[in-house]
């Protein structure tokens, strides 16, 4: 699917930990990298578009895709809840002369990882602890009781495979978090 030329960066963390607002940095600020559309089978939330956010399809359209092993990734993230990333999504970026940016769970990294590894970088990002990654998901309004409950049990199994990954950044204060990450793939890419 990809020559030597092709690498990509992964960035995961558990739900909270910051890992989309690090990506956003990095994309706002780096032009050769490029946002990797996930394929989801959720419904969109507030203002989100498809073919922008995500590729919202339905659960048999999700499995069509994985019959025709159309992903180099996919999870059953949450209960009927499926997430992945397209192999033609890699190969529309890398065709544009860009670097993807993988923002995926902890189970679809380490699964890319696996199969293009000398190509990619993956970063676990980390929260301070458990209770700050709970406080801030409080703090979004927008879990239930049992769905806080869920992500933060998620999160505290996510942590354990931390070592998994090329690099981990605690994320204790986002700029840090976002020079830290900034730096590492500077190093990867080979840019100044």
């Amino acid at each position: 699917m990809a020559t030597q030329a092709h690498k990509l960066i992964i960035i995961t963390a558990p739900s909270g930990a910051g890992k989309t607002s690090i990506t956003h940095y990095l994309l706002n600020k780096y032009p050769r990298l490029a946002f990797s559309i996930s394929a989801a089978t959720r419904q969109p939330r507030g203002k989100e578009q498809n073919g922008v956010d995500y590729y919202f399809m339905s659960v048999e359209a999700f499995h069509q895709k994985i019959e025709e092993n159309a992903f180099i990734e996919w999870e059953m993230v949450y209960e009927g809840k499926y997430y992945g990333t397209l192999k033609s999504e890699l190969e529309r970026i890398w065709n544009e002369g860009k670097t993807p940016i993988l923002d995926i769970d902890v189970n679809g990294a380490i699964h890319v990882q696996e199969q293009l590894s000398s190509r990619c970088l993956s970063i676990f990002i980390e929260p301070p602890s458990v209770e700050e990654l709970k406080r801030r998901l409080e703090s979004r309004g927008t879990e239930t009781t049992e769905s806080l409950s869920t992500r933060v049990s998620k999160a505290a199994y996510e942590i354990s495979f931390n070592h998994h990954f090329n690099k981990t950044i605690v994320n204790d204060n986002l700029d840090k978090a976002c020079s830290e990450t900034e730096q590492a793939i500077k190093a990867f890419l080979g840019w100044d």
